[in-house]
């Protein structure tokens, strides 16, 4: 899966290079340098002093190409999960660990704070493929996911380990349990290194401010970095990094609705994040801030 996922990564990069010919490219005209988006024009009649104006932007309509470049798309969002987990035998396998006397662990403890849960994605490159006349496209891109997750109560994730309530109990796995302190910031971060590929429809193939567009197709994610960060009057700042049994890859659905400039997102994961013990499905909503 891996060596079949660099070489979507190579191929990616390819198409990205040979599309970038096309920006910067001279054209000549009689009394008119352009390049790329910048205009030279010369100005006057032939007796008289001619001078030169510089425009930048391309004020044409959008020249169709079977290959369009975006770079750098950055989508602000809140991140989420849906909470399919057995609870009765993730604490059977010691996954969810309780005091002795305490009420177990339940979905009403792995709510989340949703104004605090954001999801962040920065798309280093994006680029259509055109199918159909440029109204039916392929897109695609290389990019990286951030996920904050904030936990309402006060858990603790915990690589393979003690039983911080019964010492002389070994645990071989990532492990849960509810704290006795209470934290201001306690969240699982989540970030993956992710390739989209989605079917692209537009209703005005001209202009990019104008019509309709949706995108909808999927994702896959590796996981490259995850770790729970904690702060608390008792302890202060804590950032213990770990997998936490968290899967290492990610196969989402994906969509994107565009009404001129302005474009939204969303993406769901049927998957569960965790390897095993807790079963969330992720998925994020939220803004793509792109005219493209």
């Amino acid at each position: 899966m891996k060596k079949t996922t660099l070489s979507f990564i190579g191929i990616l990069f390819a198409i990205h290079s040979i599309a970038q010919t096309d920006s910067i490219q001279v054209q000549r005209k009689s009394d008119t340098i352009r390049i790329g988006g910048m205009i030279i024009l010369k100005k006057g009649e032939p007796n008289e002093k001619r001078r030169v104006t510089v425009t930048v932007g391309n004020k044409r309509k959008e020249r169709n190409s079977n290959i369009s470049t975006a770079g750098m798309i950055l989508d602000l969002g809140f991140a989420n999960w849906v909470d399919k987990t057995n609870y009765t035998s993730a604490k059977a396998d010691n996954y969810l660990i309780t005091r002795s006397g305490a009420s177990d662990l339940n979905e009403n403890d792995f709510k989340l704070k949703t104004i605090k849960s954001v999801n962040v994605n920065i798309w280093f490159f994006m680029q259509r493929l055109n199918l159909i006349k440029n109204y039916v496209n392929l897109k695609y891109g290389l990019g990286i996911e951030l996920n904050n997750y904030r936990f309402k109560s006060a858990l603790s994730l915990n690589e393979s380990g003690i039983n911080p309530y019964n010492t002389s109990q070994s645990i071989p796995h990532s492990f849960v349990f509810r704290d006795s302190v209470s934290f201001s910031k306690d969240k699982l971060a989540a970030d993956y290194a992710t390739i989209p590929f989605m079917l692209n429809f537009r209703t005005n193939t001209h202009d990019t401010n104008k019509g309709l567009s949706f995108s909808a197709g999927v994702s896959v994610g590796y996981l490259y970095s995850s770790r729970n960060k904690q702060v608390s009057k008792q302890r202060g700042k804590e950032r213990n990094r770990g997998d936490y049994d968290l899967e290492k890859w990610k196969f989402s659905y994906i969509a994107e609705l565009g009404l001129g400039p302005a474009h939204l997102y969303g993406s769901y994961s049927p998957n569960s994040i965790f390897e095993k013990g807790l079963n969330f499905m992720p998925y994020t909503v939220g803004i793509r801030f792109s005219n493209w």
